[in-house]
């Protein structure tokens, strides 16, 4: 009898939390499902549809969208961008932040000066950046313009320039977010206990053999992490391209957000710009699974 009391209880109780636990997730699965599942889905339809402007003017047209979309070379160098930015981030961001927060980690609190600067880019808007960089380089009037006048030389055009403009742009968002990732560091070397400096200094080990034989191996579930934000982010890229460049000159700073942007509200086809969004979507959660299943194993491995 009293064992099954303490199962009827057991029982009411998982029930109540059950309860408990649906009442409290329901209007976050609410949001989830309104702000995000439904437009997903609502793209997907609208991608099979010859929808153009704003009106609600609609034709089923199948699959010509999409038949369109695969052989649309604009597309392809915008998705290209994209992994060029992705790339180079990585290649970029991850190192100097991690260069930076062992910098700020190894100083304490000498260092306060230089973390408030360091993490003041972050602290601009995407669109306050773009325009400060877009008068910052103008061909004329800008920096690397005006040094150049002021030797003899002509007008400095980066952002015109078909072969430099995207590498502009990458330096652009490095810059923006490279203080991002220093932050996260910094707070994963928090998380080290401060005995293992102490015993690895009594042992003689220099800072050196501290940071490679110590701190980076704690640290490698924290930099995996800022991997993974960086490669996604990567392929969302769209305030600062948009308002520096839109995308010129011609697609050499294209990338999937600005080029679906340009097809819904430039061209109003709204029917091919759902599916240049649906494309978008398809190829960032391909890539992000991959990025995510690879490095969670490394992650493990460890």
């Amino acid at each position: 009898m009293a064992g099954s009391k303490i199962r009827s209880l057991h029982s009411a109780r998982q029930y109540s939390v059950r309860i408990a636990a649906t009442v409290f997730l329901l209007p976050a699965l609410l949001i989830m499902v309104v702000y995000i599942l439904y437009p997903i889905i609502n793209s997907f339809i609208n991608s099979t549809m010859d929808w153009r402007s704003m009106g609600r003017n609609k034709t089923f047209t199948g699959l010509a969208n999409w038949i369109t979309l695969i052989k649309d070379i604009n597309f392809w160098q915008s998705f290209f961008n994209n992994v060029k930015i992705m790339l180079l981030s990585l290649v970029f961001q991850i190192p100097f932040a991690m260069l930076l927060a062992t910098f700020l980690d190894f100083h304490g609190k000498k260092a306060v000066l230089f973390k408030i600067l360091w993490f003041f880019p972050y602290l601009l808007s995407a669109v306050v950046i773009g325009i400060l960089f877009k008068f910052s380089l103008d061909s004329h009037y800008g920096i690397f313009g005006s040094i150049s006048k002021l030797l003899g030389g002509g007008a400095v055009d980066l952002f015109g320039n078909p072969k430099a403009a995207l590498y502009t742009v990458i330096g652009i968002v490095c810059w923006q977010y490279i203080p991002f990732y220093m932050v996260l560091y910094l707070a994963a070397y928090g998380t080290i206990p401060e005995e293992l400096y102490e015993a690895a200094s009594i042992d003689g080990a220099t800072q050196d053999q501290y940071f490679w034989r110590i701190s980076l191996p704690l640290l490698r579930p924290t930099i995996i992490t800022g991997m993974t934000l960086s490669i996604i982010g990567s392929l969302k890229y769209f305030d600062l391209v948009w308002v520096m460049t839109r995308g010129g000159p011609g697609v050499a700073t294209e990338v999937m957000a600005t080029y679906m942007y340009k097809a819904s509200f430039v061209s109003f086809n709204m029917g091919y710009g759902s599916t240049v969004a649906s494309g978008m979507f398809i190829l960032i959660t391909i890539i992000a699974l991959v990025v995510i299943t690879v490095l969670n194993q490394k992650a493990n491995d460890y």
